[in-house]
């Protein structure tokens, strides 16, 4: 990216994500995001108040990505078979950008572990994906609430292990 070029909100929060998928929470300041895009902080006070606000901003859009962007893609589907289905194949490729992904859940994750704030959000988002899995299953008759558990369980250990080890999810679910 360019100077010349004019950054949206979007542009700096992807470019947060990739940092913070690189090389952590402690990467999430202005000038060095402003550093990786070619452009001054002066943009990034443009579109954000202060550091902890492209924070908030950040959580909001994963929560966005992570929930209803899910349930929104899964609504076209015509059964409650074909929606796990599609649910595992975008489970399998949240963390690709090539898929949609901003590939950022497992360091999400990990920031939740030193950041109150991130965790809340986290357990927000768990616990939506859970209810709907829930729903799912239920729909299914399917009516064991660990059976919901297990599978979201799966599901994040996978993505996690995935992060960690470069193989492809997309066979396993």
């Amino acid at each position: 990216m360019t100077k010349k070029s004019k950054l949206s909100p979007e542009d700096w929060l992807l470019a947060g994500f990739r940092a913070l998928t690189q090389n952590g929470p402690a990467a999430l300041k202005a000038e060095a995001l402003a550093r990786d895009l070619g452009t001054t902080k002066g943009s990034f006070y443009w579109h954000f108040a202060d550091v902890p606000a492209f924070h908030a901003a950040m959580l909001a859009f994963w929560e966005e990505r992570a929930f209803s962007d899910v349930v929104d893609q899964l609504a076209t589907e015509p059964t409650s078979a074909a929606r796990l289905r599609k649910l595992g194949q975008i489970a399998a490729s949240a963390n690709d950008p090539s898929h949609g992904g901003i590939g950022a859940e497992p360091a999400v994750r990990a920031w939740a572990r030193s950041d109150s704030g991130v965790a809340a959000a986290v357990a927000r988002v768990d616990q939506q994906r859970l209810d709907y899995l829930k729903w799912l299953l239920g729909e299914m008759n399917i009516s064991n609430p660990e059976v919901a558990r297990f599978v979201y369980a799966a599901s994040i250990g996978m993505e996690d292990l995935a992060s960690r080890d470069g193989e492809d999810n997309a066979g396993a679910m």
